[in-house]
């Protein structure tokens, strides 16, 4: 019982060595984000987005509060694969080697997946979104004039979302390696998983067909590579029992010989 107690604490005290060590990095890169927060801004106000669009300050903390959101998302992405090297440091003892190995490339590609997301959201949903305000503003004969704090608070809350949806792959292969879903039953609500992307990108874009298309045929197609990479994961977990299966009954045989 006292080996079980104090092998308990010791996962534990591993566990708070690693959130420390993840905690210095985002203060290090959070830190390291206030000094590139600046020529950012400067470079997305420079963007065709908010071209001819004043964006003045609305209120005395509006420039603290968005220097704050640029150096937070800097840390976050550039603390996520610390985070996750981590993560597959403390769980990878109760892999095997194999697992170890292949769960290593989730790191890369999550953190790939989740700047991919960004930049989509960023390049591509946002602009339409602030093309559609912008002329819906001139509809009713008003002038666009966005606070700095509104303007890049509406754009975070458009471009992050993306950052998370595309860790759809990485979420669905992790998914798969604990064998809680599978190629089958992912194809299997295929009809249902497209149902709830048409509706996340109808909710998230505007109200005009082109829109949605350009925001939906990529959440179907990352479905549909998750779909692909759980096969591939399956099919290697199939062959590993099937390797284990014929070396447990060969070992059986020899003991009954």
């Amino acid at each position: 019982m006292t080996d079980q107690e104090m092998t308990v604490v010791e996962h534990l005290t591993e566990l708070r060595r690693r959130i420390i060590w993840v905690l210095a990095v985002f203060i290090v890169a959070l830190i390291a984000g206030f000094f590139c927060a600046g020529p950012l801004i400067e470079y997305l106000k420079q963007e065709p987005i908010a071209d001819g669009v004043p964006i003045i300050s609305l209120h005395p903390s509006d420039a603290l509060r968005v220097y704050m959101q640029f150096a937070f998302l800097i840390g976050v992405v550039a603390t996520l694969p610390v985070a996750l090297f981590h993560v597959w440091r403390f769980v990878s003892p109760g892999l095997q080697e194999n697992e170890r190995r292949g769960s290593l490339y989730f790191i890369p590609a999550a953190s790939f997946l989740f700047v991919t997301g960004i930049l989509f959201g960023y390049y591509v949903v946002f602009p339409m979104i602030m093309q559609f305000m912008t002329s819906t503003s001139a509809s009713i004969g008003v002038n666009p004039n966005y606070g700095i704090g509104e303007y890049y608070g509406f754009m975070f809350n458009m471009v992050i979302p993306f950052g998370v949806l595309f860790q759809l792959p990485i979420i669905v292969m992790f998914l798969t390696r604990l064998r809680i879903l599978n190629p089958m039953r992912l194809a299997k609500v295929r009809r249902f998983a497209y149902f709830g992307l048409t509706v996340i990108g109808v909710t998230l874009t505007p109200p005009d067909i082109v829109s949605d298309i350009l925001v939906i045929i990529p959440l179907l197609l990352l479905y549909e590579l998750s779909i692909w990479l759980s096969r591939i994961v399956y099919r290697k977990q199939l062959k590993e029992q099937e390797e284990w299966e014929s070396e447990y009954n060969l070992e059986a045989d020899e003991v009954v010989r």
